[in-house]
């Protein structure tokens, strides 16, 4: 016995590895410190399904502005579309040209190798086309938007389009597309798809990309007013 606190302590002072983990509790054994670090790991991995969702969530919060500034459009108010220009690139740059990349090219076609949600699949490829279209209109008429004529007219029509068509276009993807996903691949296929939607996250918009898009989703927040989550508390 003493003969093994010896060791411990010698190992302690010299770095010197003894078959397990050493912590203030004794020593951890080679298989139990394996099982520990794999669920530490687990715990701080975002995964693929995980990561799509919480960029649904900047989207929402994208629709939530949107929806801010057609209220004053309809209320007359003197309303600076510079917003909805600023929105509009937000959804262009993170959720056109990231998000949906990421989901046509390592998602979609999973499902339909396996014959899954073939004709959902099919629909959502159209719908991305769709907004895409729809956001060039909203980039191309709101800065003649802040007086009333035809820019405004196409401006806040195209807005409720896009609005219309993406709240059910997530929320099919949230429930039934994104869940499945982990049946359709191998952990080691979906770890990988984890690195690579962060890997790719990274050279577009930096090492803190996420956190970036959502600063700039809270200044329009504030902007239109919409900044105070408590204010959509019924009273």
């Amino acid at each position: 016995m003493n003969r093994d606190v010896d060791i411990r302590k010698r190992a302690l002072i010299t770095g010197t590895a003894v078959t397990g983990i050493i912590t203030t509790a004794g020593l951890i054994p080679p298989s139990l410190a394996v099982a520990r670090s794999k669920e530490e790991k687990e715990k701080t991995e975002v995964t693929p399904p995980e990561d799509l969702m919480r960029e649904h969530g900047m989207l929402d919060r994208v629709l939530l502005v949107y929806e801010a500034g057609l209220r004053k459009f309809a209320a007359k108010e003197d309303f600076d579309p510079s917003v909805m220009t600023r929105a509009a690139e937000i959804v262009r740059e993170f959720i056109h040209n990231y998000h949906e990349e990421s989901e046509e090219h390592a998602v979609f076609p999973r499902f339909k190798k396996a014959g899954k949600m073939v004709d959902l699949v099919d629909t959502l490829l159209i719908q991305h086309k769709a907004g895409r279209g729809v956001t060039e209109t909203i980039l191309r008429t709101a800065p003649g938007s802040r007086q009333d004529g035809e820019d405004r007219r196409q401006l806040t029509d195209s807005v409720r389009a896009f609005i219309a068509m993406y709240r059910p276009h997530a929320a099919r993807e949230d429930t039934e597309l994104f869940p499945m996903l982990r049946s359709l691949v191998s952990a080691h296929e979906f770890d990988a798809m984890a690195e690579d939607f962060e890997r790719k996250e990274h050279q577009l918009f930096g090492d803190d990309g996420f956190e970036m898009m959502t600063k700039r989703v809270a200044d329009l927040e504030r902007q239109t007013g919409i900044n105070d989550l408590s204010q959509f508390t019924p009273r």
